[in-house]
């Protein structure tokens, strides 16, 4: 496939951060700050964000801007003779399509909540009958797959035409509706007679709520959350650093990507807490706030169903962002690793796809007696375990041990190679952190994972 670059910084922003803008950020951001005391939560969030999500991004940009090649190629150009660092790039891909096997899945759930909002399919509902939508989605093995096939062979489709043309044109298109949508809600719920309390909770940490969730558990889980919201340790940010020149320093793009990922996660949180405080419903009702918990408070409300179609049609833009983001990755590595075309690649992988998708998509119906983690649990429990506690923060850990180690890339190449262009730049004194004490806070959380 030959290297294509962005029509246009925009475009780069927006595609970039449409990847980490996803499920992280509409549907886990709300419920953890739920879970987790509130504002206290939010200032956590931020904070990690900057010391660890933000380096460790310019890192995947660097390496992407520095070989020009894709994340199962991008080792080669840049390690000395000998090294295996490559061996990595090939567990990224995996984890890549492993990403995918249950994102589409989940992305399906999003479409079809926007198609039952719009179609009036929640109208007139109340109590155990919302609910029991969700419950009744999950039963049907032709409602998952059949969302889960228009997703994946959209994102195919639209990867296919080319990275000008396909992925930047329509992710600039959905980025900016997504936007537009998300402040006509959040301007919506700020009128909402809870509005207040529910914002104050978000925004204003209480020492009450500190106490009751403890402060070690709120700060692991901010450091969780504000690390894989921008989907790092499996190449999907590499290879659009692999699309970009040398006119912006990377830092400066790093902060700017991660400025517009949270800005979504934020947003996300206004449009939600006020409705809640509104409706006198649980902020902390976990994962199933935003498919069991929110249509009650649509189908009770004034205008709900245009309020659900829009919410929902918010969710599955973030989602396909991402999903569309992640296919470009794969495409390009497996183009790069058997020299096929980039509409050759579409097909296949496609097809590959779409076959590991099957399992999630049946796992909670046809195969639901398959619960690979405990009682109760589903493929997609798995798949979201392997990928988010092991692949993601090892994979994370590897980058910044190439961009720092002398036995890998290496700091200085790495900072030459980040500071090129205008913007920020990695200053010297920053070497000590990026050593030595981020990979201690990597550390922790990779076990935080696995012992969680």
């Amino acid at each position: 496939m030959e290297r294509e670059t962005f029509q246009s910084r925009l475009g780069f922003l927006l595609l970039s951060a449409g990847c980490a803008i996803g499920i992280g950020n509409v549907w886990k951001f709300p419920y953890m700050v739920g879970n987790n005391g509130g504002g206290i939560f939010v200032l956590f969030y931020l904070l990690f964000l900057a010391i660890m999500g933000v380096p460790i991004l310019s890192m995947e940009l660097a390496i992407g801007r520095g070989s020009k090649k894709s994340t199962v190629r991008a080792y080669g150009e840049l390690e000395k003779k000998g090294q295996k660092w490559h061996i990595h790039g090939y567990v990224a891909l995996i984890g890549n399509y492993l990403l995918m096997m249950f994102y589409t899945v989940v992305a399906g759930w999003m479409l079809y909540y926007f198609y039952s909002f719009l179609t009036g399919k929640f109208s007139g509902l109340t109590g155990d009958a919302v609910t029991g939508k969700f419950n009744e989605m999950l039963s049907s093995p032709s409602i998952l797959v059949i969302t889960m096939l228009i997703i994946t062979i959209a994102g195919f489709l639209i990867c296919s035409v080319g990275l000008q043309n396909g992925v930047e044109r329509v992710t600039k298109v959905m980025m900016i509706v997504l936007m537009v949508i998300m402040i006509f809600l959040a301007v919506y719920s700020f009128t909402m007679p809870g509005a207040k309390e529910g914002m104050k909770f978000y925004l204003v940490p209480d020492m009450q709520q500190i106490e009751q969730v403890g402060l070690f558990h709120i700060i692991t889980n901010a450091m969780s959350q504000a690390f894989f919201t921008l989907s790092l340790g499996i190449g999907a940010m590499l290879i659009f650093g692999s699309y970009l020149n040398g006119g912006k320093s990377l830092l400066g793009e790093a902060v700017s990507i991660a400025a517009l990922d949270t800005f979504v996660a934020i947003t996300a949180g206004l449009i939600i807490f006020p409705a809640c405080f509104s409706y006198n419903v649980q902020p902390d009702s976990g994962p199933k706030l935003i498919f069991m918990t929110l249509p009650h408070i649509f189908t009770s409300m004034k205008g709900g169903r245009i309020f659900g179609s829009f919410f929902f049609l918010f969710l599955f833009f973030a989602a396909l962002s991402t999903i569309i983001a992640v296919f470009e990755n794969i495409m390009c590595c497996f183009s790069e690793i058997f020299g096929v075309s980039r509409k050759q690649s579409a097909i296949i992988n496609c097809i590959l796809v779409i076959l590991g998708s099957l399992p999630c998509a049946l796992g909670y119906n046809v195969w639901s007696g398959f619960q690979p983690l405990g009682a109760g649990s589903t493929v997609l429990d798995l798949e979201d375990f392997i990928v988010s506690n092991l692949l993601l923060p090892v994979g994370s850990l590897i980058y910044l041990l190439f961009c720092t180690s002398k036995w890998g890339w290496g700091f200085k190449n790495y900072q030459a190679e980040a500071n090129k262009g205008e913007g920020l730049k990695v200053p010297d004194w920053v070497r000590v952190y990026l050593s030595y004490i981020l990979p201690l806070l990597l550390l922790v959380l990779i076990v935080q994972g696995l012992i969680g």
